[in-house]
């Protein structure tokens, strides 16, 4: 292992790479499945307590919440816990939220639920941010694009949560049950793959230089967000992050609701758009390599335009799908690549990714209280027409995500 003295950048090899490499990958994933759970049973939740489409708006608010609040601490969390223990607490956290969420539906607590929400918003909120800063450092390791890999584990991950969603509503199990299983099985991955993270020498030393270049950082931050290009790579990641938090909360119940498909159809639909979004992030880096990320972005925003386009117009339940699927490519590479240009536009990565994944982020999961809002005064599909704008702010300042190259 070799570390610069900047303590920004842990490059391994061989082995330890791979292992490394393998379980951030495996840390997407339990984030996507995290993300997927509750959003395909939302018709279910919402009958079984009987709430209504303002109330669902407000859980998904504690989400927002809880994330950007994990936004927040997730810098103070990696220099405390280091990479290996920051990463690991999130995902525990994440798993007793979900396990909470679970309790609350069987005992009928709204407040309970609420807390829930929060918890999983702030474990999520935190984790990201580590396991994105992890992944920009393997990808300097590994000398190649790997972030679209990544983030296609998570929506391999989504994938998996949305079918299994999709399968406990055909089967007939709760939520409740749905939810402490998946919080059991995040909990229990994440102390398997633990140990294959470096423990992180990147955690400061607690003495007048460490906390000297602790404030530099901090200073390194707060200048993030008067950096324009920074800016506009965020502006990138909010148009697609609203558009993917939307799909994952109310794809489902445009479906049921909207163009009248049953529960467990409507499920399936959101697991071919998380399919979708998995398959173009794991094939995506080359095409990345081969395009650069200005012109992937501009093609795959061009593409969400048009799926939104099918999904709101279209009344052949196939059309829909196309739309389904062409809204899923729209979203896959905003984050991944946003994330890449982001980290290399500057010192203190860390910050710099903590700005735009905070944007990023307000966009996922305030997005979709936002959709509420509009849908209950327009409907629902039309407040969707949202998103298509935000493909094309996206598609317009796309050029903020060209690669800088350093005299080196």
């Amino acid at each position: 292992m070799t570390q610069d003295t900047t303590n920004d950048a842990v490059t391994f090899g061989g082995p330890t790479l791979a292992r490394w490499r393998n379980a951030v990958m495996a840390a997407f994933g339990l984030g996507g499945i995290t993300v997927a759970a509750w959003g395909p049973r939302l018709p279910t939740v919402k009958a079984e307590l009987g709430l209504g489409t303002t109330t669902i708006g407000l859980l998904l608010a504690g989400v927002t919440v809880g994330a950007i609040a994990g936004l927040v601490a997730s810098t103070a969390v990696l220099h405390r816990l280091g990479s290996r223990g920051g990463v690991t607490a999130a995902l525990l956290s994440v798993g007793g939220a979900l396990a909470v969420m679970g309790a609350a539906i069987s005992l009928r607590s709204l407040p309970l639920l609420s807390a829930g929400f929060v918890v999983v918003g702030f474990g999520v909120g935190t984790m990201d941010v580590l396991i994105n800063v992890e992944a920009t450092a393997i990808e300097r390791s590994a000398r190649r694009t790997l972030m679209p890999r990544m983030h296609g584990a998570w929506s391999v991950g989504a994938a998996v949560g949305s079918g299994i969603g999709a399968g406990c509503a055909a089967l007939g199990v709760t939520p409740a049950m749905q939810f402490v299983g998946e919080g059991v099985l995040i909990a229990a991955v994440a102390l398997v793959m633990a140990p294959a993270i470096p423990p992180g020498d990147r955690a400061p030393v607690p003495d007048e230089h460490a906390s000297r270049a602790r404030l530099a950082k901090v200073r390194h931050w707060l200048r993030g967000w008067l950096d324009w290009r920074l800016l506009l790579i965020g502006v990138v990641m909010f148009g697609v992050e609203i558009g993917e938090g939307s799909a994952n909360n109310w794809l489902t119940l445009a479906v049921k609701d909207d163009h009248g498909q049953p529960a467990a159809v409507a499920a399936l639909f959101f697991t071919a758009f998380a399919t979708t979004e998995a398959l173009a992030r794991i094939f995506g880096g080359p095409v990345v390599d081969r395009l650069g990320r200005v012109r992937a972005i501009r093609c795959t925003t061009a593409l969400g335009v048009a799926g939104m386009v099918l999904f709101i117009l279209g009344g052949d339940t196939w059309a829909v799908l196309a739309g389904v699927v062409l809204w899923a490519v729209g979203v896959s590479m905003g984050f991944p690549l946003g994330m890449s240009a982001a980290a290399e536009s500057g010192p203190d990565p860390v910050g710099r990714v903590s700005v735009v994944a905070s944007l990023g982020y307000f966009a996922n999961l305030a997005g979709p209280p936002a959709i509420g809002s509009l849908a209950g005064a327009a409907g629902l599909l039309n407040a969707l027409w949202l998103i298509a704008a935000l493909f094309l702010a996206a598609f317009a300042v796309a050029g903020s995500l060209a690669q800088r190259r350093s005299p080196a």
